[in-house]
C-alpha cells in the first residue's frame, strides 16, 4: 500500500498539534466535509465525517479533516447570489485539489450533501485520481400530509431535485457505495453507510484502485439511462459533462439525447410526480431500478464500481416492492426518459427540457413571444398580470456569459404557478432551471444570447 509520507520538518508541525508517531506514519486520509449551519443538507455533515472517521481509524488510517463551501440554491434564489453557485462547483474542486497536494495526503472521502457540492467534489476525485468515496448526507425524510412545515429537517430537499439527482449519480458512477443516494439523513443506516465508507477508503487504498478506473465510458452511459429511468435533474446534464470533462471521457448532448429516446421513464418523483426519496428507498433503492433496466439490456454490467463488485453483482436478486413507486420496464410511466435534448432554429447547438414535468397537453404549443433581458424583469411582468395564458416567456442573457454564472430561473417558474398560468405558458431561456422546476420549460439554450445566439433577435 503505498504511503506519501511527510517530511521531517512536516511531521514536526503534526506533533504540534498532538499527533502521535503512530498516527504519523499511517496512511493519511483526508474527510472533505463540507458542513455549515446554511444549508439543511449539510448541517448533519459533522455526524457524518465522525462516522467516516470511526472508519478510517478502525481499518488503519489517520484521519485529517478539513471543509469545504457549500452554497444553498434555495438561499440564493432571487437575487444576485444565484450568479454564484454553479461557480463554486469549481471552486470546491480547486480548493479540495489544492488542499490534498498541498499536503500530501494519500485517499479521501468526500462528505457531500447538495446541488454543487457533490459534482464538484466528484470533480476533484477524478481530476486528483486518488482513492476517492462519496458519502451524501441523505436526502430529507417525505413530506407528511398532517404537517404544518413543507420540509422536516436535515438532508437534501426530499423530492429528485438537483442534490438527490447527483447523489444517484455518485452511486450508478460507482464512486459511491450501494444505497448512497436514498437511506434518508435521519436514518441510523446512513451513518453505518458513513462508518463502511470510512472502512472502504481504506480498502481502495491497499487494492490501488482509483477514481478513472470507474469512470469509464460505461460507467457513464449507466448514468444517463438511470438518469433518465427515474426523471432527474436537467442540471445533471451539466455536471456529468463537466466530471467527463475531469476524467477525459467524451460525452455530449447527442449521447444524452440517444440514451433519453430509448430509455423508459420507470419512476414519478418530485417535482413531476408524488413521491420522494424517501419512496425509492423503501422500493428498493436504485438497484430495483437497475435490474428492471437490465431486463432490456440497457445497462452495462460490467462496469466495475468502488465497491469492488460489478453493477450487475450490485442489482443481483434486487427488485421493487412498491410497483407505483418503480414501475416494471413492461409498464413504464413514460416510454421515453426524463429528460429530453432540443434543436430548432432557436437552439442550433442543443437545449435541454425535463420532459417528465412538462404536462402532455404543452408538448405542442404556440403562441406569443414575451422576451425579456433579465428574470426579474420577467417575474415583475407576471405579477403586473401583462403574461397571459398561451404566452411563451423568454428569458435571455441569462446564460454562463450573459448571467454571468448561469443563473437558474426557479422564480420565473414558481410565478407562473403563482399567478396560475401552470400549464398555460411555456418558457424558454438561456439559463437553466432548478431540479425543482416544474412545467414546460426550456433551459440552455445555445448558442447563449451573449454569445450572439438566435435566441438573442426574438421580439
Amino acid at each position: 500500500m503505498p504511503v506519501r509520507g511527510f517530511s521531517a520538518f512536516a511531521e514536526s508541525l503534526l506533533y504540534a498539534m498532538g499527533r502521535t508517531p503512530e498516527e504519523i506514519a499511517k496512511p493519511g486520509i483526508a474527510i472533505v466535509n463540507s458542513q455549515n449551519e446554511l444549508v439543511p443538507g449539510h448541517i448533519h455533515l459533522d455526524d457524518i465525517a465522525s462516522a467516516v472517521r470511526d472508519g478510517i481509524v478502525s481499518a488503519g488510517g489517520t484521519p485529517f479533516e478539513f471543509s469545504t463551501i457549500a452554497i444553498c440554491d434555495g438561499l440564493a434564489m432571487g437575487h444576485a447570489g444565484m450568479c454564484y453557485p454553479l461557480a463554486s462547483r469549481e471552486l470546491i474542486a480547486d480548493s479540495i485539489e489544492a488542499m490534498i497536494l498541498a499536503h500530501n495526503l494519500d485517499a479521501m472521502v468526500l462528505v457531500t450533501g447538495c446541488d454543487k457540492i457533490t459534482p464538484g467534489m466528484m470533480m476533484a476525485a477524478a481530476r486528483l485520481d486518488i482513492p476517492a468515496i462519496v458519502i451524501n448526507g441523505g436526502p430529507m425524510l417525505a413530506p407528511r400530509p398532517t404537517s404544518k412545515v413543507p420540509l422536516l429537517g436535515c438532508g437534501s430537499c426530499p423530492g429528485l431535485y438537483t442534490a438527490n439527482s447527483m447523489a444517484c449519480m455518485a452511486e450508478v458512477l460507482g464512486l459511491a457505495l450501494p444505497w448512497n443516494s436514498c437511506i434518508p439523513a435521519a436514518h441510523g443506516a446512513r451513518r453505518q453507510l458513513a462508518r463502511r465508507a470510512g472502512v472502504r477508503i481504506m480498502e481502495l487504498l491497499r487494492e490501488g484502485i482509483i477514481p478513472r478506473q470507474i469512470l469509464t465510458k460505461k460507467a457513464f452511459e449507466n448514468a444517463i439511462t438511470v438518469d433518465m429511468a427515474i426523471g432527474g435533474s436537467s442540471n445533471t446534464i451539466l455536471h456529468l459533462m463537466a466530471l467527463a470533462s475531469e476524467a477525459e471521457i467524451d460525452i455530449g448532448l447527442k449521447l444524452f439525447d440517444q440514451i433519453g429516446r430509448r430509455t423508459p421513464r420507470l419512476c414519478d418523483f418530485s417535482p413531476a410526480g408524488p413521491y420522494f426519496l424517501e419512496d425509492l428507498y423503501e422500493a428498493g433503492g436504485l438497484q430495483a431500478v437497475m435490474a428492471e433496466l437490465s431486463n432490456k439490456n440497457l445497462l452495462h454490467l460490467d462496469a466495475l464500481t468502488l465497491s469492488g463488485q460489478t453493477l450487475g453483482e450490485i442489482i443481483e436478486g434486487a427488485q421493487s416492492t412498491r410497483p407505483e413507486v418503480i414501475r416494471s420496464i413492461e409498464e413504464p410511466y413514460y416510454s421515453e426518459g426524463g429528460l429530453a435534448i432540443l434543436y430548432g432554429n432557436l437552439a442550433p447547438d442543443g437545449a435541454v427540457v425535463k420532459q417528465s414535468a412538462v404536462k402532455p397537453e404543452m408538448f405542442k404549443h404556440s403562441g406569443p413571444a414575451r422576451v425579456f433581458d433579465l428574470e426579474e424583469d420577467a417575474v415583475t411582468a407576471m405579477l403586473d398580470g401583462r403574461i397571459h395564458s398561451g404566452d411563451v416567456v423568454v428569458i435571455r442573457y441569462e446564460g454562463p456569459r450573459g448571467g454571468p454564472g448561469f443563473r437558474e430561473m426557479l422564480m420565473a417558474t414558481s410565478t407562473i404557478l403563482a399567478v396560475g398560468l401552470g400549464g398555460e405558458v411555456a418558457l424558454v431561456t438561456d439559463g437553466r432551471f432548478s431540479g425543482a422546476t416544474e412545467g414546460a420549460a426550456i433551459g440552455h439554450v445555445s448558442p447563449e444570447a451573449m454569445e450572439g445566439g438566435p435566441i438573442a433577435i426574438v421580439e
